[in-house]
C-alpha cells in the first residue's frame, strides 16, 4: 500500500473484486471494440502569459491514464502517439498513472517509450497512485524519464526557465502543502496537481494556470457534456471539466483524462490529451 489517507477496507474489499472480475483486460478490449472507451478529443490550447516578446513553448498535457484492466492499451498508446507526434517542450502528467494494481505500470511502458526522452516531463500523484504504491510508481516514472514533484516546483531548462512547473501533492488523500509548493518559485508559475478540489489549498497564491484532472468528466455524462457523477475529491461540481477563469486572471484546466475506473466505459465523456501553446502576452490579445 502506499501512503494516500482514506484507503478503508472497504475500497480495498471492492478494488479486490474488481480486479478478480476484470483481469485479463477482457471487458476494457469488448468496450474499445464497441467504440465505448470513449474515443480520444484532442484540445488545443493557446495561453498569453506575462513572457518576454517571442516567447513560444509547446506544453502537452495527459492525465488519468488509469492503466489496468479497465482501459485498453490502444487507447494509451493513441493519446501518446498524438503527443509525440505535437513535439512538445514540456509535458505534464496529472497523475492516476494505474487502477487497482501498481504492477500496471508495465501496460505504459511502451506508450512511454513513444515520448522524445530528451524532453522535460513533471508529474503528480493521484489518489489511486497514492492508495496504491506510489514509490514503485515513482520509480518506474523516473526510469522513464519523468520526474515526480511533491509539494515541490522547479524551473523549465532554458530558454524556457522563465517559467517554474510547481506542483501539488495529491489535495484530497495526500499532504498538499502550497506554502512548500510556491516556494522561491519564478514570477510565471504554472501549477500542477491532481484535482480541482487543489484550488482551496492553494487560495491566496500566485500562478497563472493550474492544470489537474480527476474528475474524468464524470465518465459518464448527459449528451450535453454534463458529468451525472464525479469521484469523490473533485472540489466544486463548475470545475469538472474544461477551461475556467479564476480570480486574478488565474486560469484552471481540468482535463476529462484518458482512462477508466469501477467502469470500463465512457459516455458522452471522451478522453482528452491537451495540446498547449504558450505565448507571450506582448505577442498578442489573450483569448
Amino acid at each position: 500500500m502506499g501512503r494516500g489517507k482514506y484507503y478503508g477496507w472497504w475500497r480495498r474489499a471492492g478494488e479486490g473484486l474488481e480486479a478478480a472480475f476484470y483481469q485479463e483486460n477482457w471487458a476494457a478490449r469488448i468496450a474499445y471494440a464497441l467504440k465505448l472507451q470513449g474515443g480520444l478529443h484532442i484540445d488545443r490550447r493557446d495561453f498569453y502569459l506575462p513572457l518576454p516578446e517571442g516567447f513560444h513553448c509547446k506544453l502537452a498535457f495527459i492525465s488519468d491514464l488509469h492503466a489496468g484492466p479497465l482501459t485498453d492499451a490502444r487507447l494509451l498508446e493513441q493519446a501518446f502517439a498524438t503527443i509525440a507526434d505535437f513535439a512538445p517542450d514540456v509535458i505534464l502528467f496529472g497523475g492516476d498513472f494505474v487502477s487497482l494494481h501498481a504492477r500496471h505500470m508495465r501496460h505504459l511502458r511502451k506508450p512511454l517509450g513513444l515520448l522524445n526522452p530528451a524532453t522535460p516531463k513533471f508529474a503528480v500523484m493521484g489518489n489511486h497512485d497514492l492508495w496504491l504504491d506510489d514509490v514503485y510508481i515513482s520509480n518506474c516514472l523516473k526510469d522513464a524519464g519523468v520526474r515526480v514533484l511533491v509539494n515541490q516546483n522547479t524551473r523549465l531548462p532554458a530558454p524556457f526557465d522563465a517559467i517554474s512547473i510547481c506542483c501539488l501533492d495529491e489535495p484530497g488523500v495526500g499532504m498538499p502543502d502550497a506554502e512548500q509548493t510556491f516556494a522561491e518559485a519564478s514570477d510565471v508559475r504554472l501549477l500542477l496537481m491532481h484535482s480541482p478540489l487543489g484550488l482551496k489549498h492553494v487560495a491566496g497564491h500566485d500562478f497563472q494556470i493550474a492544470f489537474c484532472g480527476h474528475t474524468h468528466g464524470g465518465q459518464i455524462a448527459t449528451p450535453g457534456g454534463k458529468p451525472l457523477v464525479l469521484p469523490p475529491g473533485s472540489g466544486e461540481r463548475r470545475f469538472a471539466r474544461g477551461l475556467f477563469a479564476l480570480p486574478d486572471g488565474r486560469q484552471l484546466l481540468t482535463t476529462q483524462g484518458i482512462g477508466m475506473s469501477d467502469l470500463p466505459i465512457r459516455l458522452f465523456a471522451p478522453s482528452e490529451v491537451h495540446l498547449c501553446h504558450l505565448h507571450s502576452a506582448l505577442d498578442g490579445v489573450e483569448h
